[in-house]
């Protein structure tokens, strides 16, 4: 795809990292209170999004190239794929790889997302607290008592904030304490703004969640209200054509098949404390993926986590696949102002941009095993897919980004 020539002049850039799962109002009245907060329409918004799988562990409910659509459609400048190795990572790594993604394009000077607080500066006071020395130490002391990670780090932020620390308990403060951890980590210019919402991780600025439209849609329900119309369209034009709504059910024999022929249980991202051996020993036997997931359940280990490895041996994501930030990046969708700030960011990018997919062709040996890992993911994703003429392979090395 060739990228305009033209002279653009930069206009402030805000990143948000995101799932759209699916796009709801929730998502559109946070893209508008960021714009308003940082300059109004002269702000352009570009999106990390996850791809087909997503960090609860789950099947998306739409593809990527859809729900990418759908947001610029609904005033998204730019969206680009936080590929799946990374979307299946605990909160810390969705966090950082996605800050990383936003920071490796240089186009961004904020990072926008919604938090329960809707104020920024006790947020940062948390999140300085749990990069310091003692939290760490005090986390390993509880993980080492047998804890699990989450409940390890909040007896830390426990005893070095006090009632502050209660800020950690509600989902969407949790991930932005994530974010603004990140932009330390990564050094990041950056500069973290928020905007205040309820509902869940990811929901958006809505007093519903997308837990709940996700199983109005799998019932054959239409929340159209709860969308703005033109991700409904995106929706609608999805359904009609038998690629959505997606579930983990309706591909159930598919994975149980993919998981009794794993072998590497143990080289999966967390698989720590004999839980691999635990996945093994059940995805030989059981029936259903559910059966599997209650059978090797332990304390230590959120539901979450373990959908989240389920996924991962299905996918062949190992622990190896991880350690490095994403070496190329993947344009899902764009309108002009996103065609003209990509063309910026090729000019600062040190790591391949992927808008043709036959140019994954001619990347290195690990950029080449990530995009093969990838489209294998869409090619077990597609399998899900409510009409069989839509399960075709190689989707992956077809689909260019959607130009809006």
């Amino acid at each position: 795809m060739d990228i305009p020539e033209h002279i653009y002049v930069m206009k402030k850039t805000v990143g948000i990292i995101s799932e759209y799962n699916p796009f709801h109002l929730g998502h559109l009245g946070h893209i508008e209170k960021t714009r308003l907060a940082i300059g109004g329409k002269e702000c352009a918004v570009v999106c990390v999004m996850s791809g087909n799988f997503v960090q609860r562990g789950d099947f998306a409910v739409f593809n990527k190239h859809a729900r990418a659509e759908a947001a610029v459609r609904c005033g998204v400048d730019l969206v680009v794929e936080l590929p799946s190795p990374y979307a299946l990572s605990s909160a810390e790594g969705f966090a950082r790889t996605g800050v990383s993604i936003l920071d490796s394009l240089g186009v961004c000077d904020y990072i926008s997302f919604g938090s329960e607080a809707g104020d920024i500066e006790p947020l940062k006071s948390v999140a300085s607290a749990l990069l310091s020395t003692k939290a760490n130490e005090i986390t390993k002391m509880w993980l080492d008592d047998g804890l699990p990670y989450a409940s390890s780090r909040q007896k830390a932020a426990d005893e070095i904030l006090g009632v502050e620390s209660e800020i950690l308990r509600r989902p969407n403060n949790l991930l932005g304490i994530e974010y603004i951890m990140a932009l330390s980590v990564n050094k990041s210019s950056m500069l973290p703004i928020t905007v205040q919402r309820i509902g869940g991780a990811h929901d958006g600025d809505s007093g519903f969640s997308a837990s709940a439209l996700r199983k109005t849609l799998l019932r054959g329900g239409k929340p159209w209200e709860l969308i703005p119309l033109p991700a409904v369209e995106v929706c609608e034009r999805e359904i009609a054509e038998g690629r959505g709504p997606v579930s983990m059910k309706q591909c159930e024999s598919a994975m149980l098949s993919r998981l009794r022929v794993f072998a590497d249980y143990g080289k999966l991202p967390g698989a720590s404390e004999g839980i691999g051996n635990r996945f093994m020993r059940y995805a030989l036997t059981e029936p259903t993926i559910s059966a599997i997931l209650e059978k090797a359940k332990t304390k230590r280990y959120a539901m979450s986590r373990l959908r989240r490895l389920l996924l991962c041996a299905c996918l062949n994501i190992l622990e190896t696949d991880i350690k490095k930030p994403p070496p190329y990046i993947r344009v899902l969708a764009m309108n002009n102002t996103g065609m003209d700030i990509l063309r910026v960011a090729q000019g600062r990018l040190n790591m391949p941009i992927i808008t043709k997919p036959a140019s994954a062709h001619k990347l290195d040996a690990h950029a080449a095993e990530m995009f093969r890992k990838e489209a294998a993911a869409s090619d077990l994703y597609a399998l899900a897919y409510p009409n069989e003429s839509e399960r075709s392979g190689g989707g992956e090395w077809r689909q260019s980004p959607r130009v809006v």
